[in-house]
């Protein structure tokens, strides 16, 4: 499929010098920065999937951790604090 792509001069520019520091072609800049882009993009997009995932489940069975007790462990664990793990309970 052939794409065609209106870019501005100065960004032409911007490109053509990172590309020449880089011993890349513009073309090939430009195709590596839209795939990294696509990736990034399809991270965040599975992420938020897992998340809505996570929450439904959690709902469902009506169990969880309040955000303060997850916070206040995180906090303890990354003082170097010897902590239990909270556990999931019935909340409402």
């Amino acid at each position: 499929m052939a794409v065609s792509l209106r870019v501005p001069e100065n960004v032409k520019k911007r490109i053509a010098k990172l590309a020449k520091a880089r011993d890349v072609t513009p073309h090939g800049f430009m195709l590596e920065a839209i795939r990294e882009k696509l990736e990034d993009e399809e991270a965040r997009a599975a992420f938020h999937a897992d998340a809505k995932r996570r929450l439904a489940r959690m709902k469902k069975a009506g169990t969880g951790i309040p955000a303060e007790e997850v916070f206040e462990y995180l906090k303890q664990r990354a003082e170097g604090r010897a902590v239990e793990r909270p556990k999931a309970r019935k909340v409402s």
